[in-house]
């Protein structure tokens, strides 16, 4: 597979991947969580950016997927994928797949964590080789579990 429009992220990219994480965090995460003091006061895209700025790592683990827009984004330390979003509405176009494609192909990603009622997000890493182990953690002080996916091979 060729990965023609996926190259590493720069810090001009920090804006950019802090709106994408904070709308993803927003839509699939505050239906489960439903803490808005988090979601819509601590968790901003300034913040964020300003992370990616000062922690020179996030960046230099990231992979952005840009066509001329920045689309999505893939984060790996260690064969470990940290993060991998897609903006919403370019979703369901290939996208995720071609990042976690290149992340275990070029990066030998094989491991995730993944939020146990993300069910969209497992089935996406089930058809792409992951499967479910019995390694769990709480998320903080919620009632919600991390499952540790793995990738066959």
């Amino acid at each position: 597979m060729e990965y023609k429009n996926i190259r590493n992220a720069e810090p001009t990219d920090a804006f950019r991947l802090a709106e994408i994480e904070v709308f993803n965090y927003r839509l699939n995460f505050y239906p489960i969580f439903k803490t808005d003091g988090y979601f819509f006061k601590e968790l901003t895209t300034d913040v964020l950016a300003r992370e990616y700025l000062d922690l020179p790592e996030k960046l230099q683990n990231s992979f952005v997927y840009d066509d001329g827009i920045v689309k999505g984004f893939i984060r790996v330390r260690d064969k470990h994928i940290e993060k991998l979003f897609v903006e919403p509405v370019f979703q369901r176009e290939g996208i995720g797949e071609k990042l976690l494609l290149f992340a275990v192909s070029k990066l030998g990603a094989n491991e995730l964590l993944v939020l146990e009622k993300n069910e969209k997000a497992i089935r996406f890493y089930e058809r792409h080789g992951f499967y479910l182990t019995d390694e769990k953690q709480r998320v903080d002080d919620t009632a919600e579990f991390l499952i540790m996916m793995r990738r066959r091979g």
